[in-house]
C-alpha cells in the first residue's frame, strides 16, 4: 500500500474537508472568497501534479492493483482540476442565484473532482463503481442545488432515477465479469482475455459495464437525461456535467475497453461505429430548433459525445490519441460558453438573451463567438483539429473495414448541420434586433482571467497542437490494442 500515489485525491479531499471547516467560522460578507480560496488551492495541487515525485517514468500500481498512476491518469486528472478552478469560480459569480450554503457549494464540487481522479487511475471494477458513485452522488446534490427553484429540482430528480437505474446495469455487468473472469482487476483480466472471448457471460458483462458508462457520457441511446438536466442545473453545475464529468466517463470507457478487455474489443467495430453515428446524427439534428442555451449545449454535449466515439471506434493509438487531444480542447472551449452564459443570462436562458452582447460587451461577446467558433470546428481554433485527428483516425481505418468511410462522412456532415445552430448563437449576439437593455456587464477580474486563459488555451491548441498532442501521444502508450494498430 502506498499512499504517496494518492497524493493528489488526499490534497482535493483534504481541501474539501478544510473549506468546510472554514466556512463555519466565516461571516455571510466574506463566504463569497472561499470559492477563490478553492480556486487557488486547486491551481497549487495542479503544479503539484507536475512534481517529480507525482509523474513517474513508468506505472505504478497501489492497493492490490486496484490504482494505478501512469501517463493516462495524469492527464485526466490535470483536466479535471482545469474544469473544477473554472467551475468554483463561477460559483462565485453565481452566489446571488445560490440558496444558503455556497461553501457547501464548493466542498462538493471538490468531492466530484475527487471521484473524477480516483476514476482516472481505476485499474478494478470495484474502483470503478466507487468512483462513479462518488461522482453521481456529488452530482446529486449540485444538479439540485437551487433548491427554491422548480427546474432544478426536477432535473435532480431526472438525474438520480436514471443515474441510478444506469449505476445498477453497471453493477449487474461487473458481478457477471468478476463470476466469468474470477476477478474485477483489469490487468488479471486482460492476461486472461483470449479465454474469456467466447465467455457469452463475459460479453454480457463488458455490454451492460459499456451502456452504464454510455449514460455517463451522453452517448445515444443513454442520452435521454443530458438536455434537460443540463437546463435545469445550475449553470456551473452544467458546466461540470459537460466537461469533467463526461471527460470522467471517457477515461473509464478508454481503461474497459483497451485494459481490461482489449481481446474483446476487436469483435466490436460494428457496435461502435453505428453508437457513433447515431449519436452525433441524434445530438446536432435536435439541437437545431433550442432556443435555451443550456439545453443546446446540452444536445451539442450529446454530438460532442459522438465525435469523441470516433476516436474510440478506431480502435488505435491514434484514436485514444486523438480523444484526450479533444477532450483538452473541449474543456476550454466549453468552460468559455458557460461562463459567458453564467454572467451574461441572469433573467433568462434564451438565446435572445445575448441580443446586443456585442455592445453590452465586447470581450464576452468575442470569447462566446470563438467557443461556438470551436465547437463548430473552424479552423484555426483547438475544435477544428481535434476534429481533424479524430476523422483521421477513423479514416486510416477504412481500408481494413469500408464501414469506417461512412462513419467519416457522417461525422462531416454532422459538422455541417453543427455550423447552423453555432452561427445562430453568433448571429444573436452581433445581429439581433434592437435589445431592450444596453446597459454595460461588469465582469469581475478572476472570470476575465478565465475567459482570457480558455481563448487563449483555444488558440494555442488549434495553432500550436504539438505539446499537447505529445503528451496524449504518450499517455495512451499504456492502452493495449490488438488489431495491429
Amino acid at each position: 500500500m502506498n499512499l504517496g500515489l494518492l497524493t493528489l485525491e488526499i490534497a482535493v479531499i483534504g481541501l474539501a474537508l478544510a473549506l468546510l471547516l472554514i466556512d463555519l467560522w466565516t461571516p455571510p460578507t466574506f463566504k463569497d472568497r472561499l470559492g477563490y480560496v478553492a480556486a487557488a488551492a486547486l491551481l497549487l495541487i495542479l503544479a503539484l501534479s507536475f512534481n517529480a515525485s507525482i509523474v513517474t517514468p513508468s506505472p505504478v500500481a497501489g492497493f492490490h492493483g486496484m490504482f494505478l498512476q501512469d501517463g493516462l491518469a495524469l492527464f485526466f486528472k490535470r483536466l479535471f482540476l482545469v474544469s473544477a478552478i473554472f467551475v468554483v469560480l463561477m460559483g462565485v459569480e453565481f452566489r446571488e442565484r445560490l440558496p444558503m450554503g455556497v461553501g457547501e457549494f464548493h466542498v462538493v464540487v471538490l468531492l466530484a473532482l475527487a471521484g473524477m481522479m480516483f476514476a482516472a487511475s481505476a485499474n478494478d471494477f470495484v474502483l470503478v463503481f466507487v468512483a462513479l458513485e462518488m461522482i453521481s452522488i456529488s452530482f446529486y446534490i449540485l444538479v439540485s442545488f437551487q433548491r427554491s427553484r422548480l427546474a432544478s429540482l426536477e432535473a435532480g430528480v431526472k438525474y438520480l432515477i436514471l443515474s441510478a437505474l444506469a449505476a445498477a446495469v453497471l453493477v449487474f455487468g461487473i458481478a457477471l465479469i468478476f463470476a466469468a473472469g474470477n476477478g474485477a482487476n483489469f490487468t488479471v483480466l486482460a492476461a486472461g482475455g483470449q479465454k474469456l472471448v467466447n465467455n457469452k457471460v463475459y460479453w454480457l458483462g463488458i455490454l451492460l459495464v459499456l451502456a452504464g458508462l454510455g449514460f455517463k457520457i451522453a452517448a445515444f441511446p443513454l442520452q435521454m437525461w443530458a438536455p434537460d438536466v443540463y437546463e435545469g442545473a445550475p449553470t456551473p453545475v452544467t458546466a461540470f456535467l459537460a466537461t469533467g464529468s463526461k471527460a470522467a466517463g471517457f477515461v473509464l470507457l478508454l481503461r474497459v475497453l483497451f485494459a481490461a478487455a482489449p481481446a474483446l474489443v476487436v469483435h466490436w467495430e460494428k457496435l461502435f461505429i453505428i453508437a457513433s453515428a447515431v449519436t452525433i446524427l441524434y445530438g446536432n439534428l435536435c439541437a437545431i430548433p433550442q432556443r435555451n442555451l443550456k439545453r443546446l449545449l446540452g444536445y451539442s454535449s450529446i454530438a460532442n459525445a459522438g465525435y469523441l466515439l470516433l476516436g474510440v471506434a478506431a480502435l488505435n493509438a491514434a484514436g485514444s490519441a486523438a480523444v484526450l487531444y479533444y477532450l483538452a480542447g473541449y474543456v476550454f472551449t466549453v468552460a468559455a460558453a458557460f461562463i459567458v452564459i453564467c454572467t451574461v443570462a441572469r433573467q433568462s436562458e434564451d438565446i435572445g438573451a445575448l441580443a446586443g452582447l456585442n455592445q453590452r460587451s465586447p470581450f464576452l461577446a468575442a470569447a462566446l463567438t470563438l467557443a461556438m467558433v470551436s465547437l463548430a470546428g473552424v479552423p484555426p481554433m483547438a475544435g477544428f483539429l481535434g476534429k481533424f485527428l479524430l476523422l483521421k483516425a477513423v479514416i486510416g481505418q477504412v481500408a481494413a473495414n469500408p464501414a469506417y468511410l461512412w462513419l467519416a462522412l457522417v461525422a462531416i456532415g454532422g459538422v455541417v448541420i453543427s455550423l447552423y445552430y453555432y452561427f445562430g448563437v453568433i448571429r444573436a449576439v452581433y445581429w439581433s434586433k434592437e435589445p431592450a437593455d444596453l446597459s454595460p456587464i461588469t465582469v469581475s477580474l478572476p472570470l476575465k482571467l478565465s475567459l482570457g486563459v480558455c481563448v487563449a488555451a483555444m488558440f494555442f491548441l488549434g495553432v500550436y497542437p504539438e505539446p499537447v498532442f505529445n503528451a496524449a501521444t504518450e499517455a495512451v502508450k499504456v492502452l493495449k490494442y490488438l488489431n495491429g494498430a
